[in-house]
C-alpha cells in the first residue's frame, strides 16, 4: 500500500505475513539526526563508511538530501519504533552514472537496519523486502540498482534472494570502496 504524503507523514505501509506492519516515512533532519547518527556510527554500520562522522556531518548529508530532487531517504519503523534507513536515488545523479550506462527506470537503493543488540529471525529480510516494494510502487521504476562494498557478504545473500543479480565489480572513489554492481528488474523481484 503505498500513500503520497510529504508531510513527514507515512509515505508507504507494507504487511509482512509474519512480523505484521512496517511503515516509512521522509527523513525528518530536525529530529531524526541524532538517531540516525547513533545508527550510522555504530560500529556495525561499518559499510556505510560513516563511523566517524559528527553529527554535524549526518545533519549536513540529510539536509542536503532533503533538498534534492534526485534522493529521497526514508525512516522505516516497525511496531511504531524506528528500525531503519533507506535511501533511494536516481543513479544518473551519482557517482554510478561513470560506472555503467543508467536506463530510464534504474532506481538506487541503499539500507541500514538500526544495530540492536536483540535480532529478530527474518527482520533483515523484511527490511530490504519492505524497501524493495517501496522502490517498485513507483510505476516509473523497471530496475533497482545497488552498489554494495564486495566484502559485505550478509547484504550480497540478501540481494541475491530479492531477485538482484551481479553485473560486475566496480570501484567506487567518492566511497573508496570495490562494490559489486548489481540489479535487480520488477520481474526480477516478483
Amino acid at each position: 500500500m503505498s500513500e503520497t504524503t510529504h508531510d513527514g507523514a507515512t509515505v508507504f505501509t507494507r504487511e509482512d505475513p509474519h512480523l505484521g506492519r512496517f511503515t516509512v516515512r521522509p527523513v525528518d533532519p530536525d529530529t531524526d539526526v541524532p538517531m540516525l547518527h547513533r545508527w550510522l556510527t555504530d560500529p556495525k554500520s561499518s559499510f556505510w563508511l560513516m563511523t566517524g562522522a559528527s553529527e554535524e556531518d549526518v545533519d549536513r548529508m540529510f539536509r542536503a538530501t532533503a533538498d534534492s530532487e534526485h534522493e529521497h531517504a526514508y525512516i522505516g519503523e516497525w511496531e511504531g519504533e524506528p528500525r531503519f534507513l533507506a535511501e533511494l536515488y536516481d543513479p544518473a545523479r551519482s557517482e554510478l552514472k561513470d560506472a555503467y550506462t543508467v536506463r530510464r527506470g534504474d532506481v538506487g537503493m541503499h539500507f541500514l537496519v538500526a544495530p540492536t543488540d536483540t535480532p529478530v529471525s527474518g527482520f533483515t529480510r523484511s527490511v530490504i523486502t519492505t524497501v524493495m516494494e517501496l522502490a517498485f510502487a513507483d510505476p516509473a521504476t523497471d530496475r533497482v540498482v545497488v552498489e554494495p562494498d564486495v566484502r559485505n557478504g550478509p547484504v550480497h545473500e540478501l540481494n541475491a534472494a530479492m531477485g538482484f543479480r551481479v553485473d560486475r565489480t566496480v570501484f567506487l572513489g567518492e566511497m573508496d570502496k570495490d562494490a559489486y554492481l548489481s540489479f535487480c528488474s520488477r520481474e526480477q523481484f516478483a
